[in-house]
């Protein structure tokens, strides 16, 4: 018994067994995960199609773009409509007296404006979001 389990001298060693790897077969038989497509809503295709374009609202006179090209889309027709206001706030800032300080504000505002439209957001600015509402075209 002891020759069995002893080595004999000048012969190599057996490796010890690895653990069986699972056959590609038995691999396929386990379930795949389903990826859930996420349906959008009318309003979120209106945000992805027109984000572009509703970026365009806050960089000065390209408001034009937006609020007479996508009527359509309200999410690009709410952002240029906040846009328009900037735009005016803009105009008004070449006043000597405290146009530095609108400039400010504009500047400002256009930027959490573009921020919301790259997040997809109809959130409104302060001040100019209220004035932005009263515009009908």
């Amino acid at each position: 018994m002891e020759e069995n389990i002893e080595q004999k001298e000048g012969q190599p060693q057996a490796a010890p067994e690895a653990p069986k790897q699972p056959e590609p077969q038995q691999q396929a038989e386990q379930p795949e995960k389903v990826e859930e497509k996420k349906e959008t809503t009318g309003d979120e295709k209106d945000v992805t199609e027109n984000k572009l374009w509703a970026l365009l609202s806050y960089f000065g006179i390209l408001v034009i773009i937006p609020l007479f090209g996508k009527k359509d889309s309200s999410f690009a027709q709410f952002h240029a409509k906040q846009g328009l206001v900037l735009l005016i706030g803009w105009i008004i800032s070449w006043a000597p007296v405290f146009g530095g300080i609108i400039g400010i504000i504009v500047l400002v505002f256009s930027i959490f404006g573009i921020i919301y439209v790259l997040k997809g957001e109809k959130k409104k600015l302060p001040f100019v979001g209220d004035l932005a509402e009263k515009i009908t075209l």
